[in-house]
């Protein structure tokens, strides 16, 4: 499992986010708080307070290529 945060300037960048997470079989989590969504869901991530960072959790060991391409969203 990998986990870092992300962050979204724009409502561009949240699409962005969902079409390059959707590529990818694994698990994909978005936590803020107590608050758990899966990071392939756009619904799931509106509902989140986008103004602060919030932590992504990879759940796989083989998620080199998916952390470059997201590598623009870094916190």
């Amino acid at each position: 499992m990998k986990k870092f945060d992300v962050s979204f300037k724009t409502l561009l960048d949240v699409q962005k986010f969902v079409n390059i997470v959707n590529r990818y079989s694994f698990d994909i989590d978005l936590t803020t708080g107590r608050y758990v969504v899966d990071a392939k869901s756009i619904m799931g991530i509106f509902s989140l307070d986008l103004s602060k960072p919030i932590a992504l959790e990879i759940h796989s060991d083989d998620c080199g290529a998916l952390e470059e391409e997201l590598k623009e969203f870094k916190a």
